[in-house]
């Protein structure tokens, strides 16, 4: 209820008589619209945040049906446009700085991972949510989010929020897989015109072309503070089910299990690599002789030699090893 409505229901009661009824009417009527009112709209401020290159540029298709939207939940919609690299998570930190009720971004995963990052340190934590447009989406795959962007337009509603997990490598941030080896490290090279032209074929591509000159590594890895030494071509760290538009990679994975799930190739060459990928497909849920999983919540991920090897995090390139990798349980409320 508004505060000119509260002061005209004091105003009613202040020259009310028991010949008067006025106020007891008119207090029926504001409760009763109040009520009526209720869940249709939150009186609060909302960030949009648009890549206009993801999805091929469809951004500029759907961004009047997404601003539409929010504007029949939320009080008022401010929208913003990022023009270079860094600027979503610094859309999304000043949102929060502000105390913006909720943040939405409408890109790939790219822009998803920066609207996280943005809001991930900060003691006032908005509402997350996204319109996805990009080349795999794995985060709307493990949410339900519809995958074209005017379903999931439709899908968003006010009332549907759930708890996320995200990670952090080093000082950066994560929402779902963290990828370490020789063909991740390829897969950081493919560039932002293949990805729009090819879609998640060209990570594929990327991969199958590395993969004839794939190499082991001998791997320092401390697990919950238990120290193991692994010889492997590829480790990965998700977070959520879905890994590479593979929606079944790692079947028991939950957005808010409070769990890394770990899985590494025990491959020393190709024609072991070669051996892992039944195994991929099907889904990874226990350990097997061609691969090995385990859950944990904190992991420290370094080289035995002095390589230089760089992680590919959410699909972009991240830090060189040593990395440190944890699991923030819960952090966001995300919307579903």
């Amino acid at each position: 209820m508004d505060v000119l409505s509260c002061q005209k229901i004091n105003e009613c009661f202040m020259n009310s008589t028991s010949s008067q009824p006025n106020f007891f009417l008119y207090a029926i009527v504001i409760l009763k619209k109040s009520i009526s009112q209720k869940g249709k709209k939150v009186m609060k401020k909302v960030l949009l945040v648009v890549n206009p290159s993801s999805g091929g540029e469809q951004a500029k298709e759907f961004e009047q049906l997404a601003i539409a939207k929010l504007e029949s939940v939320f009080d008022e919609v401010v929208v913003l446009h990022t023009k270079k690299a860094g600027d979503a998570k610094n859309f999304t930190r000043e949102a929060a700085t502000e105390g913006y009720h909720s943040v939405f971004v409408m890109g790939g995963d790219g822009t998803v991972n920066e609207g996280i990052s943005g809001i991930a340190e900060q003691e006032h934590r908005p509402n997350f949510g996204f319109f996805p447009l990009g080349t795999v989406n794995d985060l709307a795959r493990a949410l339900g989010i519809p995958l074209e962007p005017e379903e999931a337009i439709n899908h968003f509603s006010i009332e549907s929020v759930k708890p996320l997990d995200i990670g952090k490598i080093n000082d950066d941030y994560f929402m779902n897989v963290v990828a370490i080896g020789s063909i991740p490290e390829s897969i950081n090279d493919v560039d932002a015109e293949k990805k729009t032209k090819f879609g998640k074929l060209a990570y594929f591509m990327s991969g199958i072309k590395q993969l004839a000159s794939t190499q082991s590594y001998s791997f320092h890895v401390e697990v919950d503070g238990k120290k193991e030494e692994i010889e492997s071509s590829t480790l990965l760290i998700g977070l959520t089910n879905s890994v590479g538009g593979f929606e079944t990679l790692l079947p028991n994975a939950k957005v808010d299990d409070g769990k890394l799930h770990l899985v590494y190739l025990k491959d020393s060459s190709l024609i072991d690599t070669l051996k892992t990928l039944p195994d991929l497909l099907k889904g990874v849920d226990e350990s097997t002789k061609n691969l090995a999983y385990l859950t944990c919540e904190q992991l420290v991920v370094s080289l035995a030699d002095e390589e230089e090897l760089t992680t590919n995090v959410d699909g972009d390139e991240g830090d060189k090893l040593p990395v440190t990798i944890k699991v923030l349980p819960s952090h966001l409320q995300v919307y579903c």
